[in-house]
């Protein structure tokens, strides 16, 4: 039984009908979002070794949080039993925050966990539950953070706050998405030469380095134009395989990989180029020109027509603000320091205000 559906029969069976005995009238959200493979549907037998287990995860309002958040992860370790279908109620083998913060109330003892919303969105987002996002707050955000509050599954709901957040995060403003569709396509369009300058004098192994960045690109590139979320390195590959567009890239990618000469690197990237401009257009997206493969100015290297591909999408972008940004990406297309992806919320989105605020970022553009 994978996690998710542990979890749903352990409210279900478990903390459910207890809390309608012990709290009675508590209105609640009931879910399992946040970290662990079991949100995305990649936990298998080795997941199970930390971090996995029957677990819920409980929102009251600020109110019940104060007086009762306490009572309950308490209460519940006075009733629960051992195990749930055979795995073990406790943390086993997991790294567990200490069982108190302001916002949320836990207990090693089991995996029940009483949350508010306000904490999520202010830790997270930085704003309250049902305050807008600005587009350049957008940019702010990892994907790997969105999934963790849109992904996993909601057992019960009973104000629809926390279903109506999910749907609020389920994918960025149109202007966003064309804004991180145009940085994507820059961020391939400053290497993908590369892979043929370098093996031309002979490195082989940096033209292989440049081309499996540039394959991380492309699927990245894959996972925007479906309007689907990112996971971080360890998913990527198992989340791509699952879009739609992977029964065709797929075996273009594992080409450009498995390729022992660069000019045969190079034409498989250009093929795997064609065929995200083509899905840009099938997939409707405003702005999407046709992909065109030549050469790279007078030297003998394939491309693709980047640059143009990034300026129309740039210039289908609304937000006369977000339009006049450079060219640099939201957090995870600037970064992918796990460190940087990881820390609060607030001075990642810090940094990357930072740099588009920075008197240099025109010079950024520029360059």
């Amino acid at each position: 039984m994978q996690g998710i559906e542990l979890s749903r029969r352990f409210y279900d069976e478990v903390v459910g009908p207890w809390l309608a005995r012990d709290f009675p009238g508590l209105r609640h959200a009931a879910g399992l979002i946040g970290y662990g493979s079991e949100l995305l549907g990649f936990d298998d037998t080795m997941s199970q070794d930390h971090n996995w287990g029957p677990r819920v995860w409980l929102y009251v309002t600020e109110a019940d949080f104060a007086a009762q958040a306490d009572a309950i992860v308490a209460n519940f370790a006075d009733v629960a039993s051992e195990a749930f279908e055979g795995v073990p109620v406790g943390w086993f083998n997991r790294p567990h925050l200490s069982g108190k913060g302001p916002h949320w109330r836990s207990d090693d003892r089991h995996g029940l966990e009483v949350r508010t919303l306000e904490g999520l969105a202010g830790d997270v987002l930085g704003t309250g539950v049902e305050d807008p996002l600005s587009n350049r707050a957008w940019l702010g955000l990892a994907d790997q953070w969105l999934l963790e509050i849109t992904g996993g599954a909601v057992f019960r709901d009973d104000d629809g706050r926390l279903t109506a957040l999910r749907e609020r995060l389920a994918w960025p403003p149109r202007d966003v998405w064309l804004y991180k569709l145009a940085c994507q396509w820059r961020r391939i369009a400053e290497e993908q030469a590369f892979v043929g300058r370098t093996g031309f004098v002979g490195d082989e192994l940096g033209s292989r380095v440049i081309a499996a960045r540039l394959v991380r690109d492309v699927m990245r590139m894959g996972f925007l134009i479906e309007r689907r979320y990112a996971p971080y390195p360890k998913w990527l590959g198992s989340g791509f395989a699952r879009l739609p567009c992977a029964g065709e890239l797929a075996p273009i990618l594992a080409r450009v990989l498995a390729a022992d000469a660069w000019k045969r690197r190079e034409a498989a990237l250009a093929e795997a180029y064609a065929a995200l401009g083509r899905l840009q257009q099938a997939r409707g997206v405003p702005g999407a020109i046709a992909p065109r493969i030549g050469p790279f100015h007078e030297r003998p290297f394939t491309v693709v027509n980047g640059e143009e591909i990034m300026a129309a999408l740039r210039a289908e972008i609304e937000d006369p603000e977000l339009r006049a940004l450079p060219v640099l990406g939201s957090l995870d297309q600037v970064t992918d320091s796990t460190a940087v992806i990881e820390a609060i919320a607030g001075r990642a989105r810090a940094a990357i205000a930072a740099l588009f605020d920075d008197g240099e970022a025109g010079a950024l553009e520029e360059a």
